[in-house]
């Protein structure tokens, strides 16, 4: 298993959209999420920013993530999602939200 932190922010206007959108996500995309190997996903907020924390149980990340990409109601999830986001300047070429450094984990 490993463990991923991503940030991205959230235009102030479309909180409580993404709020109530997320409140009841719709199952497809949740069985998607876990076909996709990715378990105990959770998605925080503050000040503008969301940080998400999911921790991927698979052996080809990037085969999975492919997989979730090419899902037709992913991808209508997305298209809801991408417009209310912004996502950060430095994050890596290609990617959405933004990757960060593990440094530390305790059980």
């Amino acid at each position: 298993m490993k463990r991923y932190g991503q940030i991205i922010g959230l235009k102030p206007e479309h909180l409580e959209m993404y709020k109530k959108y997320h409140a009841k996500v719709w199952p497809e995309v949740l069985e998607t999420i876990r076909k996709c190997h990715i378990r105990n996903y959770t998605i925080f907020h503050r000040k503008g920013l969301l940080f998400a924390y999911y921790e991927y149980h698979g052996t080809d990340f990037d085969a999975d993530m492919a997989r979730m990409a090419a899902d037709p109601k992913t991808q209508e999830w997305w298209a809801i999602m991408n417009p209310i986001q912004d996502p950060l300047p430095d994050r890596k070429e290609g990617a959405w939200w933004a990757d960060m450094e593990e440094v530390f984990h305790t059980d």
